[in-house]
């Protein structure tokens, strides 16, 4: 088991809800990609660099919506992967209209480092991509 994995990804997350810009960069790889969400509306997007990820969530978080909270509910060894399972709420700017949804995020980890992150709305096609049973 990669303790080890699942701590980086334990504290990127962390100051990623914090937005501890410093500590997020100690954590990223400066090759960091996000892929869009399978099964979202981003799906097939490719966002590379720390800088841009930010940009990316800070553009969906500000127009879109009022409130969004990730909460992290599990974490899924899976050698250099760890899957992250996920319960979100969102409220939308303006419409007021809520959602809830159970998903999962599978990052990757290499020498300490994020280098990769995809979210996903079904959790099991997460564990799936990670090679993790269903």
């Amino acid at each position: 088991m990669s303790v080890e994995n699942v701590n980086v990804v334990k504290a990127f997350l962390d100051a990623s809800l914090r937005r501890d810009m410093t500590r997020l960069a100690e954590l990223a790889d400066p090759a960091l990609e996000l892929h869009g969400t399978v099964g979202g509306v981003q799906e097939g997007r490719v966002y590379r660099g720390l800088a841009e990820v930010i940009r990316e969530y800070d553009e969906v978080d500000g127009e879109a919506w009022e409130e969004r909270r990730i909460e992290p509910e599990d974490f899924l060894d899976a050698d250099d992967e760890v899957v992250v399972l996920l319960h979100e709420f969102r409220r939308g700017r303006g419409s007021g209209v809520e959602l809830e949804a159970d998903t999962a995020a599978v990052f990757r980890v290499r020498d300490g480092r994020v280098v990769r992150m995809q979210g996903f709305l079904d959790r099991t096609a997460a564990r799936q991509a990670a090679g993790l049973p269903e």
